[in-house]
């Protein structure tokens, strides 16, 4: 199953990526969103993770990490993954992942272009319409290969 992880640049240099909340195109999701299609699910559930990105970046052990949301696109077991029930600040689709993710199922990393960082430093501090602005940029593709360069890169 497809997952979208939130992370920050510091994940790009773990051995693994640690258990976490992630989001996926759950039948929660679809009842939530009856007008999209598998690819439109998937869309939602990775613009889910770039906020939930954005919320790590504004945890006070983020601070000194690089001002770019990153989600980590993999394939894993669903038996590895718990349902959350949609309630409060959980959104439709959103999962809990048990067990670390090996760097060998990831399939992609999301990564905001440079131009973003200057709204996701104001975001980061609760600035909302610099949320709102992040949350409009689009995600750059990266192929798992690069994990490297990117971790270099973002420092």
């Amino acid at each position: 199953m497809r997952i979208y992880l939130p992370a920050t640049a510091a994940d790009l240099s773990a051995a693994e990526i640690s258990p976490r909340t992630a989001h996926t195109a759950t039948r929660a999701l679809a009842a939530a969103l009856p007008e999209e299609d598998e690819e439109g699910l998937e869309v939602s559930a990775s613009l889910c993770a770039a906020d939930s990105s954005l919320v790590r970046l504004a945890e006070p052990e983020a601070s000194g990490l690089a001002d770019r949301r990153v989600v980590v696109a993999a394939d894993v077991d669903p038996a590895d993954l718990r349902e959350l029930a949609v309630e409060g600040d959980t959104l439709p689709g959103t999962v809990e992942v048990t067990v670390p993710v090996s760097w060998d199922d990831v399939a992609a990393l999301l990564v905001d272009d440079v131009e973003a960082e200057s709204d996701v430093r104001l975001a980061r501090t609760g600035d909302e319409e610099a949320f709102e602005r992040a949350a409009d940029a689009d995600l750059l593709w990266f192929d798992v290969s690069e994990r490297g360069h990117l971790a270099s890169q973002l420092g």
